[in-house]
């Protein structure tokens, strides 16, 4: 059995270990791959803050995402990626200058407090490896150069497959063939005062136990006493897949004399959809596997070996990613879909406020950025025609008038439209031209549909002033509407639904 004051000992120094940055678990987001598949930036950011996420981890450092993050106060955890690794691991400075460019240019206004340094560089890019530590020495070199070292950590995130007989968890060690890199990584991290970046996936260990892992087990469910996983060694009870893992790393840094270096969950989630194949994988699921994620990290519950201590977690992912290539499931680990609707309510009663807002009616319809200009006209006089949309806000003197341009009114039209069609399918798109957003786009005395008034009720789809059509409006329409018709299709294989105007 484990001698109890070792344990004691490592809990202590982890916790000064970890200092004010480790005192309190947190659950962040990652933000996906391919940024032409989500939300602009500034969209992306207002979910954010919706939602009270203060963490985010970039799979780069896009310029725009870090724009439009700053201030925000929201943490940051920007990415090498794994195409530059080999070019920053061999040169200094190659290193100073990604640092200059995709760090200093954003600080202090973007809260940067961590760089990933490659992703899963051990099993995803090998012939990378011997320059891993490299890579991130000269990184933290540039950031020491630059005074901020003290603020921003570096650190690589690793797969939990790098851990070889990983239950019990006391018998856990890292692959053997990688202790040229693991133990200078580990060195480096110990005294920089960095954490280990670890991806957990129970989704995966349970789809290849070939049946010994129990789904509930994966999924954070209570067990029974007896059907709790016990770790002989050590007589510690493991109820989750999720703990065996992260105290399996923990384990696996004590067999190499390493034992303060704290572990971030850099990646952790469940699709939400899968082929025939994945049965498992579906909303059901995902929605337990994240909520009962979110309130074991949020309860600083820490794990059976180091209890208390918190383990940190970044959900993956923020947004589904339709246009990924791969399964099923590769493209439905998000939170939430592309327009920002998510894609289940997460049960979080009683686990504080991050990701608790349900989000699900507080939607509304508006032009996208860029849009054509004569494309938007013609949406909007089809919308205030034969869509019967109520435009007398929109009308020179009232509320929605100012500013008077085509992109505000043709908003203010969309959103009506889609508020009147009680945000049916297909309701928000006009050609291509519309987009949903959680932002509520009222301004001044302008209250949109949908928007929540001052004195809390919701604002329906009848105007704040006489209807245009009315009997009693006296108003006549300053609007030139267009002969077409819109038609909706409905391809309800691959849930495409899209409104077309001719």
């Amino acid at each position: 059995m484990e001698d109890l004051s070792f344990f004691m000992d490592d809990i202590l120094v982890l916790t000064s270990a970890c200092g004010s940055l480790y005192a309190e678990a947190f659950i962040g987001v990652n933000i996906g791959t391919d940024l032409s598949d989500m939300p602009s930036p500034t969209q992306v950011v207002a979910l954010l803050k919706a939602q009270n996420i203060r963490y985010v981890r970039l799979y780069d450092a896009d310029r725009a995402m870090l724009l439009a993050l700053a201030n925000t106060g929201i943490q940051v955890t920007v990415s090498v990626p794994n195409d530059q690794l080999l070019g920053i691991g061999q040169s200094n400075a190659t290193a100073a200058n990604w640092v200059a460019r995709n760090v200093i240019a954003y600080a202090p206004a973007t809260n940067i407090t961590a760089i990933a340094v490659g992703s899963e560089v051990l099993t995803a890019l090998p012939n990378a490896a011997p320059v891993l530590v490299y890579a991130l020495k000269f990184i933290h070199s540039a950031l020491v150069a630059s005074n901020l070292d003290g603020q921003i950590k570096v650190s690589t995130p690793h797969s939990s497959s790098i851990i070889l007989d990983s239950f019990p968890p006391s018998q856990a060690f890292f692959n053997r063939s990688w202790d040229p890199v693991m133990v200078p990584l580990l060195k480096f991290l110990q005294s920089t005062g960095s954490y280990l970046m670890l991806n957990v996936y129970p989704y995966y260990d349970y789809m290849q136990s070939n049946g010994v892992i129990p789904l509930d087990y994966a999924l954070f469910r209570p067990l029974p006493p007896n059907k709790e996983a016990v770790d002989a060694n050590t007589l510690l009870h493991y109820i989750n897949v999720f703990d065996a893992v992260v105290d399996a790393a923990y384990f696996a840094m004590s067999y190499l004399n390493i034992t303060n270096i704290p572990i971030v969950v850099t990646e952790s989630g469940w699709p939400s959809k899968g082929d025939s194949s994945e049965p498992d994988a579906t909303v059901e699921n995902a929605n337990t596997y994240n909520s009962n994620l979110i309130k074991h990290v949020l309860n600083n519950t820490g794990t059976p070996k180091h209890p208390g201590i918190a383990v940190s977690t970044y959900i993956y992912e923020l947004y589904n990613e339709d246009l990924r290539t791969g399964s099923v499931s590769e493209k439905n680990w998000g939170l939430f879909d592309a327009n920002g609707i998510p894609v289940y309510i997460l049960h979080l009663t009683g686990a504080g406020t991050v990701l608790a807002n349900d989000t699900t009616n507080q939607t509304f319809c508006v032009a996208k950025e860029g849009a054509d200009p004569k494309m938007l006209q013609a949406a909007l006089d089809w919308a205030c025609g034969p869509g019967k949309v109520d435009c007398s806000p929109l009308l020179q003197g009232h509320p929605c008038y100012e500013p008077d341009n085509v992109v505000s009114h043709s908003t203010y039209a969309f959103n009506a439209y889609f508020q009147q069609m009680a945000k049916s399918p297909g309701s928000c798109d006009f050609k291509g031209v519309a987009t949903i957003t959680t932002t509520d786009p009222s301004y001044g005395s302008c209250l949109f549909p949908g928007s929540i008034g001052k004195n809390g009720t919701v604002i329906n789809g009848t105007s704040l002033v006489p209807s245009s059509n009315s009997t009693t409006s006296g108003c006549p329409s300053q609007y030139i509407y267009g002969n077409g018709s819109f038609t909706t299709s409905v391809i309800i294989g691959v849930l495409l639904m899209s409104t077309v105007f001719l």
